[in-house]
């Protein structure tokens, strides 16, 4: 029978690792918060990627990103096949490890990677990013557990269309997602509200940040 290799080391702390960033905060059973991103970027999309996708996708150095894929290929998390020289990486689903983490990453990381795949299909949607004290916590501040996910969305969009992806990704990550729709140049108005927004944490979901 075939043994999976234990993850104390891949997944808990690892003294010796190149990569020394505190645990994060949302998940900090993870090594890391690239870690974090790098395994919400292949578990929660099923996508396949070069080690240069996936470093651009998890917003990770590539280094970084070549030395954690090796660390999560050891343990079976990740499975490779070689198309002419493109090594292309996607989550292992025969490891029993895949589907408990990705419950994990869906709960911890899973809203950008989530809301991101929900408000793509909607056509008018300039950019859309986090706010608020998830946003804070993903940032590494810390504070409260949030308990609930504040999505600022920019454009012309149907806005039961946004209501209803941010209802369809509450229900993957199990937390509620309030969506908040104006245009840019409602957004670009000056009020308590939005200065707060534009001056606090944010993390973008689709586009840019606006202010930056």
């Amino acid at each position: 029978m075939t043994r999976t290799p234990p993850l104390t080391v891949d997944i808990v702390e690892d003294n010796l690792s190149h990569m020394r960033t505190e645990a994060p905060l949302l998940a900090p059973i993870f090594r890391s918060d690239g870690q974090a991103r790098l395994l919400s970027t292949l578990l929660l999309t099923g996508d396949e990627l070069s080690i240069t996708d996936l470093a651009g996708q998890a917003g990770l150095a590539y280094p970084t990103a070549h030395r954690e894929v090796a660390r999560l290929l050891e343990a079976g998390i990740l499975s490779e096949r070689q198309v002419g020289r493109t090594r292309l990486l996607r989550a292992n689903d025969s490891s029993p490890l895949v589907k408990p983490l990705r419950e994990i990453l869906m709960v911890a990381t899973g809203p950008v990677v989530v809301l991101a795949e929900e408000l793509a299909r909607i056509d008018r949607i300039g950019s859309a990013f986090l706010y608020g004290s998830f946003a804070a916590r993903m940032l590494g501040e810390t504070g409260p557990a949030p308990h609930d996910i504040d999505v600022m969305v920019l454009g012309e969009p149907d806005v039961d269309a946004v209501y209803e992806a941010c209802t369809r990704a509450e229900a993957a990550v199990h937390r509620p997602v309030n969506p908040t729709i104006l245009t840019a140049e409602e957004f670009g108005e000056r009020s308590a509200f939005l200065d707060n927004v534009r001056s606090g944490p944010a993390v973008a979901v689709i586009g840019e940040l606006p202010w930056r």
